[in-house]
C-alpha cells in the first residue's frame, strides 16, 4: 500500500518505495513470475469478496485473466476511507470487504472460474491510535491484545525521515504506524501463521506491502515458514534514485513490483514518443523481466500523479494496451472506482452491484484491456517481430507469429498496410470487432482511429465467438461518440427503448469517457431490434444540452452488437 499522508488525527499507511536488506543466508526457491500459463492479475481494489468471486466467473475467468488480487482481507480501524484498510488491528479475516466465509466462498468461486487468488497482506506494521476494529478487537497503539504488545515494535518510534538511511527506514515508523520488529522469531511466527491461515483456504499467492521496510533476510525466513515456501511471492519495493534500500535486494524471495515502468510509461505516453518504447524493458535498467510485476497505476500511483490513471482518458487505455502486448514483467490490471477526494473509500461499502455504476471504473473489463489478455495469453514465449514506428506516436508490432498489435496514439487517423508474421487468413481485432484480411505474405490494410488500437491474435479468427476470444455477452448495441466536455459534463444516450430510459434524460445511460475524447457503453438489447437514439450533455448541475440533428437509429443484428461509431453534433 504505498506512501500515503495523515490527515487529521489518523494515521494512514504508505507504500513501500523500495526493497530491504541483503540476504544473509539462502532463500526459498524464488517463483519467478506468476506461475502457469496466464500471468495477467486484475487488482480489484477494494472489491467485496462476493464481488470478487462473481467478477471471477462473469469476466475474469472467460478473459482469461490468471489471477485477481483481493485487498487486506485482515481486520483493521474503523473508517470510510481506503487506507484503514492497511491499518492492521489483528489477523483475523473480518474487515470491511467480508468475513472468513466470505473470503472461503470467493477463493473457491474463483478457483472455479479458473483464476487464481492473490491476497494484499499487510505485515509490516500494526495501526497507529486506539479503537475498536472492524472485527470488534479493541486496541491501542503498541497494543493488539493476543497478537502484539510494545515488545515485538521495533525501538525506533520515531517516523522513517531519511531514506538514505536503511536502519531508518527499516526500523522506524512509516508515517507513525507501529513497526513490528520482523527480526524477532515471534514476530515471524505470528506473520507466517497469518500467511498459512490464507494459504489453508486456498490462497495461490502475496503481494507483500511495504517490503522495502522490511529486510529481505526476515522476509526470506518469514517465506520459509510457511507451508508452501515456494508460494507466488509479489513485493512491493519502489525505486528510489539514491536510496539506501533497492528493490533488486529482494529478488531472492520472489517477484518484485518495478514502479519505474509505470512512471516512464506515464512520461512516454504523455511527453516523448512512442517510438522510444521500441526496446522498452531490460535495456533501460529494469529488474529482469521473469522477476518483475508491472502495471499501468495502482491505488497509491493513480492517486499520487506518478503514473497515468483513468482520468487520462486513451493514453491511459492504450498504455494498458501496450502494457498487455509487450513482452516485460507481469502485469497488473488495476480497477477501483471514480475518486475526487483521494481518501475516499469504495462505493457501497465495496459492494459492486454492477461496473460503470456507482462510480466503479472496473478498467478489467473494458474491451480495450480484457481483450488484450486473451492476446497475451496467445502471445505468450513470442519475441517482438515486424516493429514499424513513424517515428513519433504510431507503432506496430507482432509477437512472432502469434499476435499483431497497432496503436494510434497521434490525434488523427492512422491508414497503412501493415506487415505481420501472421499465417494468412482473416481475424478478428479484439479492439474494434471487426475482421481484418492477413494475406500470405502477412500483409494486411487497417485503419486506426485517433487514440484506438488494434490487436490480432491467432486464437481470436473470427468476431462471432471463433477461438478463444470470448463472443459479446449477449445481443445489443456498442455505443462510442466522440465528445468534447469541459470539467463537470458527461455524455449520456437516451431512446425509444426501455433499457435505454425511454427518452427520458433523468434515465439516460452514462457513457464511460475511458478513451476520451471517444465515450463508450455496452448496452443489452434484443436480437433484431430496431431503435431510436440520441445523445445528451450534463453538466454537474444537472442541466442538460441535447445534441443537435434528427434521432439517430440502429438495427441490432441477429447475432453480437450493433456497433456505433458517432461524433457529437453541435
Amino acid at each position: 500500500m504505498p506512501a500515503r499522508a495523515v490527515r487529521a488525527a489518523t494515521l494512514f499507511t504508505s507504500t513501500a518505495l523500495a526493497a530491504g536488506a541483503l540476504l544473509t543466508g539462502p532463500a526459498p526457491q524464488a517463483a519467478a513470475a506468476t506461475p502457469g500459463d496466464k500471468d495477467v492479475t486484475a487488482v480489484l481494489f477494494e472489491w467485496r469478496f462476493e464481488s470478487v468471486g462473481k467478477a471471477c466467473t462473469d469476466s475474469l475467468g472467460p478473459a482469461g485473466y490468471g489471477y485477481v488480487q483481493v485487498s487486506p482481507p485482515q481486520e483493521h480501524i474503523q473508517g470510510p476511507q481506503w487506507w484503514t484498510s492497511y491499518q492492521p488491528v489483528s489477523y483475523k479475516i473480518a474487515g470491511r470487504l467480508g468475513d472468513r466465509a466470505a473470503f472461503k466462498a470467493m477463493v473457491d468461486t474463483c478457483h472455479a472460474a479458473g483464476v487464481k487468488v492473490v491476497a494484499d497482506s499487510v505485515i509490516n506494521h500494526m495501526a497507529a491510535g486506539d479503537g475498536v476494529g472492524t472485527g470488534g478487537s479493541s486496541y491501542t497503539k503498541y497494543g493488539y491484545p493476543g497478537v502484539y504488545s510494545g515488545s515485538d515494535m521495533d525501538d525506533c518510534r520515531a517516523t522513517i525521515s531519511n531514506y538514505q538511511d536503511r536502519a531508518n527506514v527499516q526500523n522506524c515508523e512509516l508515517v507513525q504506524l507501529a513497526d513490528l520488529d520482523t527480526g524477532e522469531d515471534y514476530v515471524r511466527g505470528r506473520i507466517a501463521g497469518y500467511l498459512n491461515d490464507l494459504l489453508s483456504l486456498g490462497v495461490d499467492g502475496f503481494r507483500i506491502d511495504a517490503a522495502k521496510h522490511m529486510p529481505a533476510a526476515d522476509l526470506a525466513n518469514i517465506k520459509s515458514r510457511l507451508t508452501n515456501p515456494s508460494v507466488y511471492w509479489k513485493q512491493e519495493a519502489i525505486y528510489g534514485a539514491g536510496e539506501a534500500v533497492s528493490p533488486s535486494e529482494y529478488l531472492g524471495n520472489g517477484d518484485v513490483q518495478e514502479f519505474r515502468y509505470a512512471r516512464d510509461l506515464k512520461r512516454v505516453f504523455q511527453n516523448e514518443n512512442l517510438a522510444y518504447l521500441k526496446n522498452f524493458g531490460e535495456a533501460w535498467g529494469y529488474m529482469p523481466s521473469g522477476q518483475s510485476a508491472v502495471f499501468v497505476d495502482n491505488h497509491d500511483t493513480e492517486r499520487g500523479g506518478d503514473t497515468l490513471n483513468y482520468k487520462d482518458g486513451s493514453a491511459y487505455t492504450l498504455a494498458g494496451v501496450f502494457m498487455l502486448a509487450w513482452p516485460y514483467g507481469s502485469p497488473d490490471v488495476h480497477s477501483g472506482y471514480e475518486w475526487t477526494d483521494k481518501d475516499a473509500g469504495p462505493p457501497n461499502g465495496g459492494s459492486v452491484g454492477a461496473c460503470y455504476t456507482d462510480g466503479w471504473k472496473c478498467q478489467h473489463a473494458w474491451r480495450e484491456i480484457s481483450s488484450m489478455v486473451g492476446f497475451r495469453n496467445a502471445a505468450r514465449g513470442q519475441a517482438v517481430t515486424n516493429w514499424w514506428d513513424n517515428g513519433a506516436d504510431q507503432i506496430a508490432f507482432g509477437r512472432g507469429a502469434k499476435a499483431y498489435v497497432a496503436i494510434n496514439h497521434e490525434g488523427a487517423a492512422l491508414t497503412r498496410t501493415f506487415q505481420s508474421s501472421l499465417p494468412a487468413g482473416d481475424y478478428c481485432d479484439v479492439q474494434s470487432g471487426r475482421t481484418v484480411s492477413v494475406n500470405s505474405a502477412g500483409q494486411f490494410t487497417a485503419t486506426l482511429g485517433a487514440g484506438t488500437a488494434l490487436a490480432l491474435h491467432v486464437n481470436a479468427r473470427t468476431c462471432t465467438g471463433g477461438g478463444t476470444t470470448p463472443p459479446p455477452a449477449a445481443a445489443g448495441a456498442s455505443f462510442a461518440v466522440n465528445a468534447t466536455t469541459v470539467p463537470g459534463q458527461n455524455i449520456y444516450v437516451t431512446g425509444d427503448r426501455a433499457e435505454l430510459g425511454g427518452w427520458n434524460t433523468g434515465s439516460a445511460l452514462k457513457l464511460d469517457p475511458a478513451a476520451y475524447p471517444v465515450w463508450k457503453l455496452d448496452v443489452s438489447l434484443p436480437a433484431g431490434t430496431a431503435f431510436s437514439y440520441k445523445y445528451v450533455r450534463k453538466d454537474a448541475a444537472g442541466n442538460v444540452t441535447w445534441e443537435s440533428g434528427a434521432n439517430r437509429t440502429a438495427t441490432v443484428p441477429a447475432s453480437g452488437k450493433a456497433v456505433l461509431d458517432d461524433t457529437w453534433r453541435s
